[in-house]
Parts: structure tokens; sequence; C-alpha cells
């Protein structure tokens, strides 16, 4: 009986440990989204989401800097209560370094205080989009179109899509992904990019209290729903692991 029960103790303590190795990975997925057969120009978005309560490491940003990444862009959460700001500003002011970075509320957000976060953007040399447009540097024709979440106040989607007239191309960055269909028709992105989901975080097989992350192409382009860089409640994963993103444009 001792031996039964020692067995399921160090099994679960396996499991455990597993599932907390899985939340802590630097797991750098790459995309590509081709826009015309004949492609001469390349846009390199890195998207990360939902980091919550992780410290990002010096080795995933200098990984990063040598990849040429032209917008850098947080989908949300960027912390949660009892994330300490220095915590924040610190991961901010890495991601600062890869390129020019853009930012959008999460759900989580508030429980620190959004016009904290909103400062340390701004101090780190940032841009909080909140139903608008702005121009990719080194990328005119292309713009991001960031939404604001629901939980942080209401979404103006009119405005969003009107300041994205004067784009040939858009991506569209949002935090939950419900408010993808809200906006897509009428915006017809050809990247469209959340998070928000976890992708369920802790899965038994193919089931999980939300999908599993995933990229896949659309009538207009591409989009992506990430199972994010962070957890939340528990530091733990189990079929879905934690991620972020390079999507590299050809156009």
């Amino acid at each position: 009986m001792k031996r039964v029960f020692l067995t399921v103790v160090l099994s679960a303590c396996s499991l455990l440990m597993y599932m907390f190795a899985l939340a802590h990975q630097n797991r750098l997925m790459t995309h590509t989204v081709s826009i015309k057969d004949c492609s001469s120009k390349t846009l390199n978005v890195f998207f990360i989401s939902d980091i919550h309560r992780r410290r990002l490491p010096k080795q995933l940003i200098n990984q990063l800097r040598h990849s040429a990444i032209h917008a850098v862009i947080v989908g949300g959460d960027v912390a949660e209560q009892g994330v300490p700001l220095e915590r924040v500003k610190r991961n901010m002011q890495m991601l600062a370094s890869v390129g020019p970075l853009y930012y959008i509320f999460g759900n989580n957000d508030q429980e620190v205080g959004t016009e904290l976060l909103m400062k340390i953007v701004e101090e780190v040399g940032g841009v909080t989009l909140i139903d608008q447009t702005v121009t990719i540097p080194q990328h005119p024709t292309w713009g991001l179109c960031g939404l604001q979440d629901p939980t942080n106040g209401p979404v103006d989607i009119d405005q969003a899509v009107t300041s994205a007239e004067r784009c040939e191309h858009t991506i569209l960055a949002v935090h939950n992904p419900s408010q993808f269909r809200k906006i897509a028709s009428r915006l017809q992105p050809k990247l469209m990019l959340a998070g928000h989901t976890h992708g369920g975080q802790i899965r038994l097989g193919t089931w999980g209290l939300q999908d599993k992350g995933k990229f896949q192409t659309t009538e207009t382009g591409a989009q992506l729903i990430s199972n994010g860089y962070g957890t939340t409640m528990v530091p733990l994963r189990l079929g879905a692991k934690s991620e972020c993103h390079i999507v590299e444009i050809h156009y």
C-alpha cells in the first residue's frame, strides 16, 4: 500500500514539474503570410500576449534583435493583480529595444491600473492603441489597428475603421478573439492577431476550457490566436505550450 501511495505521489510531482516547465518555455514560433504571388517586400511582426507574471529573458530578446522586427505588438494582459509595475516596465523596455512597440489592453491589465500601464508604455517610447490605426515605420502602406478591450471601456468600431481607411493594408490586433467578428468584415485585415484564451492553458487530451491557439489562413490573409506567453491562476500548462510569434508578411 505504501509503495502504491509513493508511486502516486512521485507521479503527481513529476506531472506538476512537467506542467511548470511547459508554462515557462520560451517558444518562438515563426509564421509566413504571402499577400501576393510575386512578393518583393517583407514586414516582420513580433506578437506576444498574456505575459501576466512572467519575466522576459534576455535570450529571447537577443534572438529577436537578430530578426529585423518592424513592429512589436503586445496583445494585452502584460500584468495582473500582484504583479510589480517594475517588472512590467522592465518587460516593456526589453520589448521596445527590439522594434517600435504597440500595446493594446487586456482584461486583466486594469487590475494594476490602465493609466499606470499607459504611462509605462509612453515612457519606453511605445504607443497604446485604443480603437485607432497607426502606420508602421518603413512600411507606409501598412496600418496597425488596435481595439480597446471591452472590460476597460466601450469599443468604438466606427472610429477604428475610419482611422484605417488611409492604409492600403491593415493588421488588426485585439486581446479577445471574439472581437474579430465585430470588425473583420468591415476592415478586411490582411492579418488578425489575438491572445486571451491561453489555448485552454491546461488541456486533457483534446478537451480544454478554450480552443487551442492556432495560425490559419483566411480569405484576406491570415489569423493568429496565440496560446499566450504566461499563465493565470496557476503557473502550469498542459497540452497548450506557452508561445510568442514572429509573422513574416511577404507583399
